[in-house]
């Protein structure tokens, strides 16, 4: 290989390099929007699903959050896991954080495409960053796919209640309880006694006595205005009562409830406060009780007793088909239909350390308390007669702090690039321009009759000269390589063409369930 060839190689292996550090500089834009799930792991919120705003089950987008650093919701460093993404797009499923080391994602069930074969679980190892879908022994027959219903964990089982499937033309609404146990990979049911009605895109969570409360949802196909969010065909369920599942004792019960009952609603997020005694809920498409509601209330536990919290802080627009997690002291909600991402952030923080008032703030401080104990005058009432109350003790969580390090190793990879670059430029400047000055050189020196190809040999330029005695010296039989033949000084010569070195030559139309307020919200594709 010659030099010249050498140069422009790694010229071409620096260009490479610098262009593969910008493309990792580049941020990640997530293209969801709406009706997919978030998983916390190990100070990491996975998204993972969902649609776009062209209403279009979402293509292999698969990233996080880093939650173990500061950020401020007005500019998010996503991180993209798209390249080993083996999920088909897919929407409405649900996923929990389970396994033997409570360290994988779980994902299960959800509406896929036309076309498309899904499995019923994946699963995603955090640790080794690798997805698969694993042999589920247990019940018989087989589990069917449900979707738009809420998974939660307990203790290594995933619980599935509810939801809904689709057979090409008509939805069948659920109220049967699946039980996947994350740990030894089986399937279980739950108890059908008592059991609410049947329902999917209610609102569900974990309490710290072993119960899941489930509130709200729809049971029929419903169609709302895509500029209000409300209800105007079909119905959404009362709040006015809460359903209760013992994951001890495997039953069912029910709770009224009183105080300023939010209206009949679904498609809204559900937390557990800090304390352990309240639940927040926020947005949802609702019925227009024909008065001013609101997207935020909470459940006291300890009376079952609905009202609205003292709120500052920018208040968000409300949303339907978002989620939510409480992280630190924060309840933080992912993406949703309803707000205008161009101005709104895709991530909204309440902080509810303080149950006198919760504040809407754009900045996440990861260096408060995860928890905070609940006061010792109240306590979380028992539902069941067997079943003991107790507060989750925080997981062990492992703070790295990724984005740091692909900041900072893309800065110094540029740096680095930039700097390989440089110096290979003016390598290849100083060759270039030592080259032109060895042929100034041999021109000075009377070698004008001389073409220097560097490639070991001279070539003789043909000329017209008037010279005495040049027979002798031109029928001598040179070689190239040992002997140069002086042209004497005094002669007039003339080049009939000059030799030319080398180097000189050449808004969303949300189309799912608010299509001009006559799509379902429940159950359209």
């Amino acid at each position: 290989m010659s030099k010249n060839s050498l140069i422009y190689f790694l010229l071409w292996i620096l260009f490479q390099l610098l262009f593969e550090v910008n493309c990792q500089m580049t941020p990640f834009k997530p293209g969801v929007i709406n009706r997919h799930t978030t998983t916390l792991i190990d100070n990491k919120l996975y998204i993972l699903g969902g649609k776009d705003a062209k209403d279009n089950a979402i293509p292999k987008d698969f990233f996080y959050l880093d939650v173990s650093v500061t950020f401020n919701t007005q500019n998010l460093l996503w991180l993209d896991l798209s390249n080993i993404d083996m999920v088909p797009p897919h929407y409405f499923a649900a996923s929990v954080k389970g396994g033997a080391n409570n360290d994988t994602l779980f994902l299960y069930g959800g509406f896929t495409v036309t076309g498309q074969t899904m499995e019923l679980v994946y699963t995603f190892d955090s640790q080794s960053i690798t997805w698969s879908s694993p042999p589920i022994t247990g019940v018989n027959p087989s589990p069917i796919r449900k979707s738009e219903l809420t998974g939660v964990n307990h203790d290594g089982k995933m619980y599935l209640w509810g939801g809904n499937t689709f057979d090409g033309t008509i939805y069948t609404f659920l109220n049967d309880m699946l039980i996947l146990d994350t740990i030894n990979l089986s399937w279980g049911k739950g108890s059908l006694v008592n059991v609410p009605t049947p329902r999917c895109d209610y609102g569900a969570t974990l309490l710290p006595n072993n119960n899941i409360i489930y509130i709200g949802g729809i049971d029929s196909v419903t169609t709302g205005d895509p500029k209000t969010l409300n209800i105007v065909q079909g119905d959404a369920l009362t709040l006015s009562e809460v359903y209760l599942y013992d994951t001890i004792n495997d039953i069912w019960s029910t709770k009224a409830t009183s105080g300023k009952i939010p209206s009949n609603r679904a498609s809204f997020s559900t937390v557990l406060g800090l304390d352990g005694q309240r639940i927040i809920i926020f947005g949802g498409a609702f019925i227009n009780p024909g008065y001013l509601d609101t997207t935020l209330y909470v459940l006291d536990l300890t009376n079952f007793s609905w009202y609205v919290p003292k709120i500052s802080g920018k208040i968000p627009s409300p949303r339907i088909y978002h989620q939510t997690n409480v992280i630190g002291k924060y309840m933080v909600v992912s993406f949703g239909y309803g707000y205008d991402n161009t101005i709104e952030s895709d991530i909204l923080l309440l902080d509810i350390s303080n149950n006198e008032e919760y504040v809407w703030t754009t900045t996440f401080d990861p260096t408060v308390p995860n928890n905070v104990l609940p006061s010792s005058t109240s306590s979380l009432p028992s539902f069941t007669s067997t079943s003991s109350p107790s507060l989750p003790s925080p997981s062990s969580l492992s703070s790295q702090n990724n984005a740091s390090a692909v900041i900072a190793g893309a800065i110094v990879g540029s740096l680095v690039s930039g700097i390989l670059l440089s110096f290979g430029g003016f390598f290849l400047y100083k060759w270039n321009k030592n080259k032109q000055k060895q042929k100034e050189v041999a021109q000075i020196h009377g070698n004008e009759g001389y073409y220097n190809n560097y490639n070991q040999e001279e070539m003789i330029i043909p000329t017209q000269r008037n010279i005495h005695n040049y027979n002798q010296a031109t029928n001598n039989n040179y070689n190239h390589g040992q002997e140069i033949i002086q042209i004497p000084r005094d002669e007039n010569t003339t080049n009939h063409e000059p030799i030319t070195p080398a180097s000189e030559q050449e808004q969303p139309t949300f189309t799912s369930r608010f299509r001009d307020i006559k799509v379902p919200i429940g159950n359209r594709l």
